[in-house]
């Protein structure tokens, strides 16, 4: 396991899982225009194989440099593995949700994920105070609206779950790892099996597949809505543990709304000014009493490593 100066060392971590919303929705504006060229699914596949290509020529310069290391036993792999599938599964559910409602409902029922393993880490009064300032400002940020298809509701729910998986394997990826290169070498090696599992979904990308232009920018789209994220994700997750982690996902709608404020000149309606205070204070009051979190998977709220 990771020391505790080493895993405290560095950036803040709510710092760096803001620059991961902020690359993943400039992802998100890319994805957009390629809807129109090939099914949620399909664009979905797209950014899973672009992130793959990229992460896997990174790891092995790397494993050749000598960055990398660890013995990959087949209980590391079948992690891995299982985690670029899960992984994958989430974004292409998830795709299929928003192509279906309202961005703000999707996202919201989407959260009812993280949340969950949020309270399923909490131990004491203060955690549940967190979670109740988390959840509120994030119902209040999202404007939570039940109308769309049932099928878009299913598919939120079903990413929801998936998040709550992506939450718990991603944590046990990197409480796993020696160093936080090799977790990343799982996330690499689980986004490469996920490509080739889901291969099929290649069939959906349309005329992306003929077109230079729209191969790099799903290219750009693996880079900054998984690459970017997902990396600093396993970073973080080493840090702070999976209920702190859980809770530091409300900053995704918080980015969100500063992006919109800055580059769109999007006001924040009052409810959603509110909803941003209770975000930001459910974080703040998550912290734990005299530093960061444990690396004692225990403390975090987490099962133990095995």
């Amino acid at each position: 396991m990771v020391s505790r100066s080493s895993a405290t060392s560095g950036p803040p971590a709510p710092l760096l899982f803001v620059i991961g919303g902020v690359s993943m929705y400039a992802g998100a504006a890319l994805a957009v225009g390629l809807f129109a060229e090939a099914s949620p699914a399909g664009v979905a596949w797209l950014r899973l194989a672009g992130a793959a290509a990229v992460l896997a020529v990174w790891r092995l310069v790397a494993a050749r440099a000598g960055r990398s290391s660890g013995r990959w036993t087949g209980r590391r792999v079948a992690l891995a593995s299982a985690f670029g599938l899960v992984t994958a599964a989430m974004n292409i559910v998830f795709y299929e949700a928003i192509a279906r409602l309202p961005l703000g409902t999707a996202v919201a029922v989407e959260f009812s994920g993280p949340v969950l393993v949020a309270a399923l880490g909490s131990r004491t009064g203060r955690d549940w105070s967190a979670l109740g300032l988390v959840v509120a400002g994030v119902a209040l940020i999202a404007d939570v609206r039940l109308e769309g298809s049932l099928v878009g509701v299913l598919c939120a729910l079903g990413a929801a779950l998936l998040w709550a998986g992506y939450i718990v394997l991603g944590t046990r990826v990197s409480a796993g790892s020696d160093s936080a290169g090799e977790g990343i070498d799982g996330l690499a090696l689980g986004f490469v099996v996920a490509t080739v599992v889901l291969s099929p979904l290649a069939l959906t990308v349309g005329r992306v597949a003929d077109s230079p232009a729209l191969l790099g920018s799903a290219l750009a789209l693996g880079v900054l809505s998984s690459v970017v994220p997902y990396v600093l994700d396993q970073v973080v997750l080493r840090r702070v543990g999976r209920a702190r982690f859980a809770l530091l996902l409300a900053l995704l709608p918080l980015t969100a709304t500063v992006v919109g404020l800055v580059g769109l000149a999007q006001v924040p309606a009052p409810l959603e000014a509110v909803g941003i205070a209770a975000v930001v204070g459910g974080v703040a009051l998550r912290r734990e009493p005299g530093g960061p979190a444990s690396n004692d998977p225990s403390a975090r709220g987490e099962p133990p490593v095995d």
